[in-house]
């Protein structure tokens, strides 16, 4: 949607998924982005994708834990403990259709926006280290691959929390 300023400039608002599109490709030009249509409401695939301690090592790969430590409204600290062990803190900003995860050695991030009677989700991860863009582009492939894993995982787990019969 685009419209006028009140300076008279034009503006352009972007929904959640281009948004992170637009961090992800600021991240460079290497950075994993993965976007993919649901057909099911935002509202449901939302809340399995926002469930950073439940739901959130069943999709990502390689994702032993993840934990909250601090939360104040949309703004949270969390720890990622991988297969390996390796722990990573997270600045995180949590609201409706938008996750951005900050840490020393990645950044990641999901948007999820309304699509007629569904929905897109949109997942992004970049290294930040010293040569984080050379690595990103040795791992491209491998990367690419893994986000549709991942956005495949997402699917599964939405199906499953949907079920008839599931206790909520």
């Amino acid at each position: 949607m685009s419209g006028s300023g009140s300076n008279g400039w034009p503006t352009a608002e972007l929904d959640a998924v281009r948004r992170l599109h637009v961090i992800a490709s600021a991240a460079g030009p290497h950075a994993s982005f993965a976007e993919r249509r649901f057909d099911v409401p935002l509202d449901r695939l939302w809340s399995v994708a926002s469930d950073l301690e439940n739901e959130l090592p069943l999709i990502v790969g390689g994702l032993r834990t993840f934990g909250i430590t601090r939360s104040e409204g949309e703004r949270l600290t969390g720890e990622a403990v991988g297969a390996l062990g390796f722990r990573e803190q997270f600045d995180i900003v949590l609201r409706p259709g938008w996750c951005l995860m900050q840490g020393k050695v990645l950044t990641s991030g999901m948007a999820a926006t309304e699509d007629r009677d569904g929905c897109r989700f949109a997942f992004f991860t970049s290294l930040r280290l010293p040569g984080g863009d050379l690595l990103d582009r040795m791992r491209g492939p491998w990367s690419a691959r893994r986000a549709e894993d991942m956005l495949d995982r997402l699917g599964k787990r939405v199906a499953a929390r949907s079920a008839p019969g599931r206790p909520e």
